[in-house]
């Protein structure tokens, strides 16, 4: 599971490696087996010839013989002239001879070989000698560290009938040919750390290039945006899976693309329609008034009515009214669609802010400042907009409370500023909370709900952030925050 978790190029550059010493420890481990399988068959095949070539000078020691051939006569016949002494010396090989029931009858001087003879054949040497295809046993020991083959035949006459059993001990001497064995593994240890060093810096490289095209695809991909213009890619001596790659890529980007400007072309429409309906209705409210003002004064109107001098006062001071809220309305939409201009001012925060406090007379309004200047750069008057906007919205939410708090507060957060206002007011529920900063959004009986959209548009333009806490019944905080 590690190694899945790795990045491609890793996998690529541990894979090779570890194909590299798979194949290293596969091929020695295949010429060790070889070497072993080729050393036992050197050993049997030289066995093989020896025990061929011994029986053959037994063959002629039996036809020069001038005693009865026969297997009482065996010791007699190979003492003679110690034949048997000497065909043991000729062929290095110690000699010794059983009659078919497996009694020792004779055995050659002892060489530096270990004699692992007996004066008797085990009887399931015997059966397995009798039931043999070939008649020949071949019996494999190991004595004291030291490996031998031991050869059980049979020594026939002319007449190709059993006289005896032949056995030979034969000793594997491997030291010489272990000797090549290790020189030999030595070399090849020699040429795969060469071709280890070799492929470990292969593998960094080849791997290094193949992923270099995935790489700048995946930083690609990452960059993505929908709100902004995407590069292509473009990439040269690339496999044809990079380029179609890097074409699915390019040809996603053009679609991106062109979905962007579909969709922000669909959204500003919409904000226009809503925008247009919102405006309309806000307009038909004081419309309303004004035409049952009008209708009513012209059913009522009597001139020689003593009264008709306050019936007019009366009537012009409700188109006043309903006139300035039509102008607060299109005031209210005018400012939010303006975006302030930055000014760049370097302002001291505690100070502007009280300076917005100035116009409210509630008394529960208490303002307080860990520094007495906190320098930052803003508009002024668009920091004086974000203060009393948020200010007012919490006096409107302490209405109905019995002991109405609201602390404004300024804070230096190193390269940040932080305002403050917290309130005990009813608080935010929690299907609003979502809600809070879309235009048009309010939860007041008048009003046109772009007060906190145009905080949040504003503080956003200098760079900042506006967040809140809400509990209900409990009270709402308000954090604006906004580089120096």
């Amino acid at each position: 599971m590690k190694l899945i978790k790795l990045s491609l190029r890793n996998r690529i550059f541990i894979s090779m490696i570890l194909l590299v010493l798979g194949a290293s420890i596969l091929i020695v481990g295949v010429t060790v087996y070889q070497y072993k399988q080729e050393s036992e068959a050197y050993h049997k095949e030289r066995l093989e010839r020896k025990e061929q070539a011994i029986r053959e000078n037994i063959k002629y020691v039996l036809q020069s013989t001038t005693h009865v051939v026969s297997t009482q006569n065996m010791p007699v016949i190979l003492r003679e002239r110690n034949k048997i002494y000497e065909i043991s010396q000729v062929h290095d090989m110690q000699i010794t001879i059983y009659d078919l029931n497996g009694r020792l009858l004779i055995q050659s001087n002892e060489s530096f070989f270990r004699d692992t003879s007996n004066i008797q054949i085990d009887k399931p040497i015997l059966q397995a000698l009798e039931n043999s295809p070939k008649k020949r046993y071949l019996k494999k020991s190991e004595i004291n560290g030291q490996k031998f083959q031991s050869s059980y035949t049979y020594i026939n006459d002319t007449q190709l009938k059993p006289l005896a059993i032949l056995y030979l001990p034969y000793l594997q001497d491997d030291e010489l040919l272990q000797k090549d064995l290790n020189d030999f593994l030595m070399k090849m240890g020699e040429v795969y750390l060469f071709m280890l060093i070799l492929a470990i810096l292969l593998s960094y490289f080849l791997s290094k290039y193949i992923t270099k095209s995935l790489k700048l695809v995946s930083e690609k991909i990452v960059e993505t945006r929908l709100d902004k213009r995407n590069q292509k890619i473009e990439v040269q001596n690339a496999s044809e899976e990079i380029y179609t790659l890097v074409a699915a890529y390019n040809s996603m980007i053009d679609e991106l693309e062109e979905s962007a400007v579909k969709l922000a072309t669909s959204e500003r429409e919409q904000a226009w329609r809503e925008m247009a309906k919102q405006v309309a209705h806000e307009i038909k409210n004081p419309l309303t008034p004004m035409r049952l003002s009008v209708q009513s004064f012209q059913r009522n109107f009597d001139p020689n009515d003593p009264k008709i001098m306050l019936k007019v006062e009366e009537y012009s001071n409700t188109l006043i009214q309903q006139i300035d809220t039509m102008s607060a309305i299109a005031s209210a939409f005018s400012n939010f669609a303006k975006m302030p201009a930055q000014q760049n001012e370097t302002l001291n925060v505690p100070k502007i802010v009280k300076l917005a406090l100035d116009i409210f007379n509630e008394n529960y309004i208490v303002f307080s400042s860990e520094k007495e200047e906190i320098l930052a750069k803003f508009d002024r008057t668009q920091l004086i907009r974000v203060v009393t906007n948020l200010v007012k919205n919490a006096t409107q939410a302490l209405q109905d409370v019995p002991d109405p708090k609201i602390l404004v507060r300024v804070e230096d957060q190193g390269e940040m500023v932080s305002i403050t206002v917290s309130d005990n007011g009813v608080g935010i529920s929690e299907e609003n909370k979502e809600k809070v900063f879309e235009p048009k959004f309010t939860t007041k009986s008048s009003g046109m709900g772009l007060g906190l959209a145009m905080v949040k548009n504003l503080v956003e333009t200098y760079g900042g952030s506006i967040s809140f806490t809400s509990k209900r019944n409990k009270g709402t905080i308000f954090t604006v925050k906004f580089p120096k």
